[in-house]
């Protein structure tokens, strides 16, 4: 039976009939033939219909007898490390287990293999909970596992450099001005001074498409508004985590407190609405961790401080959203630290002699225009031949992206880049421990920000060695500078793995 020729699929059929025949898991031969009569096939069995367009292949979208809008966000998948010789007549059985398929796109290369990833969307936001649940990880093929996790279009954009100044009403019309779509502004107040801005915000837009438009209308040096050069990036959309795991989560997460705001102060105002429920609280800068001893309790607190003032200070409350504790396959070079986790970096683990770099979790993925695509599991560090007559072209590494750097330095570096600040200074201090050992840490300066808020920064743990010791105070400042929203994504550790480090002491002041 020959290919069936789908919609605008551009003599696919006589590409695949010259193609190289491929495995199919089986160990047999299918050929370019044989993969049309699957998918023709597959379009009988299903009803669904199949167009190949723009480098992927669309299948159902919306699936047979469908009426009404589209599924709504948070309702898609993507599917990575998918192999290259697999096609929807393997892949739509698999995902079809997790629950209806609204829409398979697979992404296609101009040979006829698919590129290693697709985005499976279902019909209601649980079945692709549950795709991620029994899919991710699955061995597809004998040795050979996909990873499955959400995707999100994003709809958010970044906005840096703006002046300190501005109301959150000055932003949303100004970005109006120039932009469409605008939906809303999200605006923090500055640590120490309420009244002003943290030189940064979030725009809110209708659609994907809205924000990727005005991210090319707000590219720097296109548009100064208030005469000021701004910053603009993608924001990554919020970390989604599931019902089931939020309906046990007892800790709050309350931002917008004064940095005078003791933790002390914090559990007693939690406290009073029902003496004793607050376990602990752990505050950093201007945001804090309250835990509770019962979930119910949390709840209830969340209802009652929310919008409160504590030292004349209206906070913020909300449920924290939990880390997550199994190693994720993916996260964004670009993320940001989650604001409703406590979030602590990573040095080499000596006990299984993997390094636990910067943002870097067991695989990683990339966004290809603020949507989740694929890239290799790991970060590649390692070494090249150096052939003769090769051209090399002068570059800053303020051009690079965020993947380009494995080290907390070098992101704050990049960091205060970004935010037009002076770099940072390290100074380095000693002291000698009950044993002899010389104890190192830097303090970390950072000049442009002393007008207004907290300039250096200093780790509360001692390391033995100096490269330690300024990863460490690098790693403590970005987690203070930006805690809501900053450009790395850090890996998640159990707070306790501090404790246990060989080669940081906590320091006693």
């Amino acid at each position: 039976m020959p290919w069936p020729r789908l919609p605008g699929d551009s003599a696919v059929a006589d590409m695949h009939e010259e193609n190289k025949t491929a495995a199919n898991g089986c160990g047999k031969i299918r050929s370019g033939a044989q993969n049309g009569a699957a998918l023709l096939a597959l379009m009988e069995k299903t009803g669904y219909s199949m167009v190949q367009q723009n480098g992927q292949r669309k299948f159902g979208g919306p699936p047979p007898g469908w009426e009404g809008p589209p599924p709504p966000r948070g309702c898609e998948v993507f599917v990575g490390k998918i192999p290259r010789d697999m096609y929807e007549d393997e892949l739509v059985p698999v995902f079809e287990r997790a629950g209806k398929i609204y829409e398979l796109r697979l992404m296609m290369e101009f040979s006829g293999e698919n590129r290693g990833y697709a985005f499976v969307m279902y019909t209601t936001k649980e079945e692709a909970q549950l795709a991620i649940k029994i899919l991710n990880n699955y061995e597809i093929r004998p040795g050979k596992f996909i990873g499955v996790c959400v995707s999100l279009d994003n709809c958010r954009l970044f906005i840096g450099a703006i002046p300190k100044d501005k109301k959150k009403e000055e932003i949303l019309n100004e970005m109006k001005k120039v932009t469409e779509g605008v939906v809303d502004v999200i605006v923090y107040p500055n640590a120490t001074d309420k009244t002003k801005n943290r030189g940064f915000a979030f725009v809110e837009y209708e659609s994907h498409r809205a924000a990727a438009m005005a991210r090319r209308r707000l590219i720097p040096g296109t548009f100064q508004p208030w005469g000021h050069t701004i910053q603009v990036d993608w924001a990554d959309p919020e970390k989604v985590v599931d019902e089931e795991t939020m309906q046990r989560v007892k800790v709050l997460y309350v931002r917008n407190l004064m940095i005078s705001t003791t933790e002390d102060k914090i559990k007693a105002e939690f406290n009073k609405f029902k003496p004793g429920v607050v376990e602990r609280v752990k505050k950093l800068r201007d945001y804090a961790f309250v835990h509770f001893f019962h979930r119910e309790d949390a709840v209830a607190a969340m209802s009652v401080m929310n919008g409160k003032c504590i030292d004349g200070a209206s906070i913020e409350v909300t449920l924290a959203k939990p880390v997550n504790k199994e190693s994720s396959w993916k996260q964004h070079f670009n993320g940001q630290i989650s604001p409703s986790s406590e979030n602590l970096l990573g040095f080499p683990n000596k006990e299984d002699g993997t390094q636990k770099s910067l943002g870097k979790p067991a695989s990683l993925s990339v966004r290809l225009n603020g949507q989740h695509s694929p890239s290799s599991p790991e970060v590649e560090r390692s070494t090249y031949p150096f052939f003769p007559g090769i051209k090399l072209t002068p570059i800053s590494m303020y051009s690079l992206k965020l993947n380009h750097f494995s080290s907390a330095v070098m992101h704050l570096d990049y960091f205060c880049h970004k935010n037009s600040w002076a770099p940072p200074e390290y100074c380095l201090y000693s002291t000698t421990s009950q044993d002899g050992k010389i104890l190192l840490v830097y303090r970390v300066l950072i000049s442009s920000i002393a007008d207004d808020s907290q300039s250096y920064f200093m780790p509360e743990k001692l390391c033995t060695t100096v490269e330690d010791a300024k990863e460490l105070a690098a790693q403590f400042t970005l987690l203070h500078l930006a805690p809501e929203q900053a450009y790395i994504t850090l890996l998640s550790l159990n707070a306790a793995w501090w404790d246990s480090k060989a080669n940081c002491t906590p320091y006693l002041a």
